[in-house]
């Protein structure tokens, strides 16, 4: 029979044996980028020359960012040669929906991955991402709140081409009273009420007795009937956002509680009941989600919507050289800061173009703006 030390020393081999046995823990990606990473590392190519580069570059939109105003509209190449990539920043308002939808200009299997970071006022987490595109190339996200927002644009290895892109900032709700529109409006949310003593909570969209008052989203009717300073009213229950939308001082009800109505629905039209009885009909519009919330960025677009781009690749990744002296400039406005003194017939490397500008490199590596009528 084994003696006693025997045993013992087998019990410890065992022990010891277990102990050292690890289960590697799963990776489970957030998103595609973070996917590809993991696939690169697996790979054992994120330690090479090439692999370290395109991390590199995945980090350079948060320093380097592209300020832009939305909506906007431009073409651009990303070179093959090198890993790259482009980061925009924009504000987007709480009520707006962010569309972004990228185009390959000429037929290909590149992968890019679309991702957008809010900008946090948090030094320790700067920017936290929210949202990543599909495989379509498009997104789309809606903030809960007013903030800056970075969209980052980064192919896979050794992948690159010609580009367009579309950043929108639309309103998440169509316009409440049938053929108006932000003209219509004419009191605002904070307005004063009651000589100060309380604030207007909407907004007041004006127009003849018996206009039509439609769905803006797909929603709930929660109550349809008379209350104090809204007079004749409708409660909505927004199915997309969990917002409460409230119509005020209507003419007729034409809506039951509890039925479904979906966008451009008739569900009233244009009066003056309530305290509204001394003003010309109107409806008071407003958004309540753990309390008032202003209405007007849910139902009027940001920016006029700038004209048809057709994408001009004649100048992407070409030298192209200045039919003037100009000044390169850090952003696409005549006031912002001056780079760099070009001069007439020298030359500069375009990297993208849209309406009215062009975004160059410079002999000497220097990234910024030109407008495009500088160019030759």
């Amino acid at each position: 029979m084994p003696n006693r030390l025997s045993i013992l020393l087998l019990g410890i081999i065992l022990i010891s044996g277990c102990s050292e046995e690890k289960v590697p823990k799963r990776f489970y990606p957030r998103n595609d980028h973070e996917a590809y990473w993991h696939s690169l590392k697996q790979a054992n190519l994120l330690n090479t020359a090439l692999g370290e580069e395109w991390v590199k570059a995945s980090k350079k939109p948060f320093d380097n960012q592209i300020k832009i105003q939305l909506p906007y509209q431009e073409a651009f190449v990303i070179s093959d040669l090198r890993p790259d990539a482009l980061g925009y920043r924009f504000d987007v308002k709480r009520g707006q929906r962010v569309l972004v939808d990228l185009q390959l200009l000429v037929e290909d299997t590149t992968r890019v991955f679309i991702d957008l970071f809010r900008v946090e006022n948090d030094s320790l987490n700067e920017f936290r991402q929210v949202a990543s595109a599909d495989s379509s190339f498009q997104l789309a996200f809606e903030p809960r709140r007013d903030a800056s927002y970075l969209l980052r644009l980064q192919p896979e290895l050794l992948r690159g081409g010609d580009f367009s892109i579309s950043i929108e900032n639309v309103p998440t709700l169509n316009f409440p009273v049938a053929g108006k529109n932000k003209r219509a409006i004419q009191s605002f949310f904070g307005d004063p009420r009651d000589g100060g003593r309380r604030e207007h909570h909407g907004v007041d969209i004006f127009a003849k007795r018996h206009t039509p008052i439609i769905a803006p989203v797909k929603a709930t009717v929660r109550f349809v009937g008379t209350r104090g300073l809204g007079g004749k009213v409708i409660w909505l229950y927004d199915l997309n956002s969990g917002n409460h939308l409230y119509f005020a001082h209507l003419q007729e009800q034409l809506v039951k509680r509890y039925e479904t109505v979906y966008p451009g629905d008739t569900i009233g039209t244009v009066g003056n009941t309530g305290n509204a009885r001394r003003t010309p009909p109107h409806l008071h519009f407003g958004i309540y989600r753990n309390g008032p919330v202003d209405p007007y960025n849910f139902i009027v677009p940001g920016y006029p919507k700038p004209p048809p781009f057709v994408p001009d690749t004649s100048l992407l990744g070409k030298q192209v050289m200045l039919a003037k002296n100009a000044f390169l400039k850090s952003e696409m406005r005549r006031k912002s800061a001056n780079l760099d003194t070009l001069f007439s017939n020298e030359p500069v490397k375009v990297l993208a173009v849209n309406h009215r500008y062009a975004r160059v490199r410079s002999e000497n590596g220097t990234l910024g703006f030109l407008r495009k009528s500088e160019l030759n």
